[in-house]
């Protein structure tokens, strides 16, 4: 009986822990940050404050568990690319789409991780939550880092004396965290009728070229690569567009 009932009471603690956080996932969009308390979301879930706090020690430390909860969904995409049966560079490639699946699926994620990020909020989480948030980036950059070692190892890249494993990848991490804030900007005439996703990853392919990771765009159809790994790997239409 006393089994039965500490389970029922984990079972009740989680579904309220589920509800806290879809409730400020929800008023965060609506409100931001500012307009996101620990008193607006106990009204809306109609629970004491006491009882909120019980779950998360503060406003910050629930703003990591929303990160932590997504983040972990695209680290296990991230996984599921990284084992994608294809060239280095494929693999890679297939880090890029799960990343923009995932964006589509979850596109208030990055607006919640550019809070987090921020030294005024960090500091205020828990330790639990902090390592936890921490070895989530972590694994997700363990699984690049592997895919650009296993190209050096096989030769399809060949870096220069002195640069990094990591070099190829804050290219592509630069250009996709700079096409995502500018995405969610009012748009410009510039860009008018332009496929922005198409000259991102085009953009991607030219740097990757650039460092002469194998097979190069003139060697290999990378459009058809994309679509290919976009419907076998995750069943939705691949995000590139239409490549040049």
């Amino acid at each position: 009986m006393a089994s039965a009932t500490a389970s029922r009471r984990l079972r009740e603690r989680l579904a309220r822990e589920r509800l806290i956080l879809d409730t400020a996932r929800r008023m965060l969009a609506e409100l931001g940050y500012l307009g996101l308390n620990m008193d607006r979301i106990a009204e809306a879930i109609e629970y004491s404050k006491g009882t909120v706090y019980q779950h998360f020690s503060s406003k910050e430390d629930l703003i990591a568990a929303l990160c932590a909860d997504t983040a972990a969904a695209r680290a296990e995409m991230f996984r599921k690319a990284a084992s994608y049966d294809g060239t280095t560079r494929e693999r890679l490639m297939a880090i890029g789409i799960a990343d923009a699946i995932f964006i589509r699926r979850h596109p208030d994620h990055f607006a919640v991780e550019s809070i987090l990020d921020l030294s005024s909020v960090i500091d205020k989480i828990t330790d639990e939550r902090r390592d936890r948030w921490v070895a989530i980036k972590t694994a997700k950059m363990d699984v690049l880092t592997r895919i650009v070692q296993d190209a050096v190892d096989a030769g399809d890249l060949v870096l220069p004396e002195g640069v990094p494993l990591c070099a190829p990848l804050y290219g592509m991490w630069a250009q996709a965290v700079g096409h995502s804030r500018i995405s969610s900007m009012a748009p410009m005439p510039h860009f008018a009728g332009v496929d922005m996703n198409a000259v991102l990853w085009t953009n991607y392919n030219r740097m990757l070229d650039g460092y002469g990771w194998k097979p190069l765009t003139s060697d290999w159809d990378y459009q058809a690569s994309a679509e290919r790994i976009s419907t076998t790997v995750f069943g939705e239409p691949s995000p590139a567009g239409s490549l040049t």
